[in-house]
Formats: C-alpha cells, structure tokens, sequence
C-alpha cells in the first residue's frame, strides 16, 4: 500500500484535512491497490454551525498590533487562503485547520445582542474596535446571514469608533453605514492584497475577490469618503515580494491614504499546508520560497516572538522594510488618523424596571 499524497478539491486553498495537533491518533488515506480512491474528488460543500459564545469582544495585550480589542463574527473563512495564520485556531473546535478551516464554518447569531450588553456595561472604556481580525468579516456567508451588518448597525447607533480589514467586495454593500461613520471620524478600512497578479491570486486565496476588484474597492470607498488603506498581507518571499512597490502605487492611485505590511507567517499546521500548495503550484521556487522565510525566521519556518513575527528579523527582513519605507515616503502616504472616542454612547438595554426620571 502507498501514501495517497493530497488532492484538493476545486476551488478550495488547502490540498488536504490532516488532523490537528491535539488530536492523540492521526489518519492517513492509503491506495490499498482495489483503485477505490481512483477519480475526481467530490465537490467540498460549506457547513455552517452556531457559536453559542457568550461574548463577543475578544481583548488582547499584543505590541504588535495597533488596537486591544476585536470581534469576529464568524470562525473559519470560505475565502480558503492557504497561507491564512488564523488556521490554527479550528484546532480548539476538535476540526482540521485544512479544508475543515474552509468549508466547516461557525457563525455568531446573538453576535448584536452580545455587543450591545458588553457596550452598556458600567466598566466599559471606548475604544477602536478591529472588525474582522482573525477571520474576514465579510467572506461569502456574509451576503446572506448579515451578522457583520447587525454588528455595524449597533456600533454605528453608539456612535464607536472601529477598524475594518478585508479581501471582500461585500464591504461596499454597508457603505451607508460606513459613509455615515466617516462623517464623524468613527472608520477607518483596510484592504489587504497579496499580489496583483490574478492567475497566482486564484490559487493562493480561490474565494477572495481578484485583485482588481479590490483596488476598486479602495477607489468606491474613498469616493464614498470613506478613509480607505491598503495592507500588502502578507508578502510572500520569492512569489510576491517583487510586487510591493507596484501594490502600493496601485493602491495610492486608487485611494488608499496609508499602508502596512505583514511578512508571511506559517504558525503550527499552517507551514506543512503552505508545503503542500507550494509543491502543487510553485514546484521549482518551494525551496527558494521556504529557504528565504528560514532567513527571515531565525534559521526556523516559524518564530512567534514578539517584535519579530509580522515582518521577520535579519538581511531579507531588513531589506524588505527598508523597500517599504522607501515606497510609502515617495508615494505620499500618511498615518491612519486617530478615530474619536467623544461620540460614544452605551446602548440602552431594555428592562422591566421603569427609569427613575
């Protein structure tokens, strides 16, 4: 008998669902020679699963990134990203952050509710909430459940500040919200782009929209006056890092007012899928690919310090930093402007007890 190596199925990201790292006993598929594996691999369907969690501001004391609390509407993302570093976390629901991550889904139903009660609590201190950090906010199911919406609708109706990230066109469908929140400095959105190309977009994100469709996302948005920034996330050694300057004077032109940038990071199970992909589409730049990550890793495919794990350590790192902050001056972008806090009011939560005055 032989290893059956992965086949994935159309339009997904990653080639297989190997078991998490919790899991005591792994599972391989093996041709046992009956040619019971021969074929096609059947369509992949989306599930989707309720996460009853009780609240839905999650906090943070990171210094690498610029804010301390986030929500997350959904778990799991059917944009299928191969690289996406969020694919761990389907571990802790017992699932595969392979093909489980995308196609096996959970969203927040009481999502509002939830926000609304944590917004009104007497200890709460405003500040910017990040929509959409872990997983996108606006993948697909979004059209039709609308739990990112609900979530606008209550911050909009408090009058809170809050930072968007996406790949998604969805986002223009809330402009009347987001417009009306720009008016008072409550918004601000970003719109992450890994490459330009479309051919090496549709492989390494299938369900995200083109490239293309995101620069006009930038253009509507900041038509709509809607502060609008562009995150080249991440930037892939060898198959994308070429393209930095050329996405960022794209963006500009379209709109964008600032920029960041996430070097590639491949935590736990996410290093062996990005193999998988690399050996499927990139066969004779994997070793280039992984060999340039080493040197910015501290000899490792990893390091999950600090500091360090969004844009890397060493030569390549440096350079790669040095090339941004060089194309961010000459392209005239600017700093994210500071959202206002000053508007915020708790949401009433209705009790049978009458005010007092």
């Amino acid at each position: 008998m032989s290893k059956r190596p992965p086949q994935a199925p159309r339009g997904r990201g990653a080639r297989s669902n190997p078991d998490n790292r919790y899991e005591a006993l792994s599972r391989v598929a093996v041709d046992d020679g009956w040619g019971g594996l021969e074929g096609e691999t059947p369509p992949l369907r989306t599930t989707l699963g309720v996460d009853a969690s009780r609240t839905v501001i999650s906090y943070n004391q990171s210094p690498d990134v610029g804010f301390d609390r986030s929500i997350n509407p959904y778990r799991g993302c059917e944009h299928g990203c191969v690289y996406c570093f969020a694919r761990p976390t389907h571990a802790y629901l017992g699932l595969s952050p392979g093909l489980d991550f995308e196609s096996r889904l959970f969203y927040k139903p009481e999502a509002a509710a939830l926000l609304r009660q944590e917004l009104a609590a007497p200890n709460y201190h405003c500040a910017p909430i990040a929509v959409g950090i872990n997983t996108d906010a606006y993948q697909p199911v979004e059209r039709r459940l609308k739990i990112t919406r609900s979530v606008l609708e209550v911050l909009r109706d408090c009058g809170h500040p809050f930072t968007l990230i996406t790949k998604s066109a969805l986002v223009e469908r809330d402009l009347d919200i987001l417009s009306e929140m720009a008016d008072k400095g409550l918004v601000q959105v970003m719109v992450s782009i890994t490459t330009l190309r479309h051919e090496l977009a549709r492989t390494l994100e299938p369900r995200a929209a083109a490239p293309a469709r995101r620069l006009d996302l930038i253009r509507n948005l900041s038509a709509a006056g809607v502060p609008a920034g562009v995150m080249v996330a991440p930037l892939i050694p060898v198959l994308s890092d070429s393209e930095l300057e050329d996405i960022l004077a794209c963006a500009r032109e379209a709109g964008a007012r600032c920029a960041g940038y996430v070097l590639l990071r491949l935590p736990h199970e996410v290093k062996d899928l990005f193999r998988e992909w690399l050996a499927e589409h990139a066969p004779t730049q994997a070793e280039h690919v992984m060999a340039r990550i080493r040197d910015s890793r501290g000899g490792k495919d990893y390091a999950a310090e600090f500091g360090a794990r969004m844009r890397g350590t060493g030569v390549y790192a440096d350079l790669i930093a040095q090339r941004f902050r060089l194309a961010r001056q000459r392209l005239g972008y600017g700093d994210p402007a500071p959202l206002r806090t000053g508007h915020f009011r708790p949401p009433r939560i209705a009790t049978p007890q009458l005010d007092l005055f």
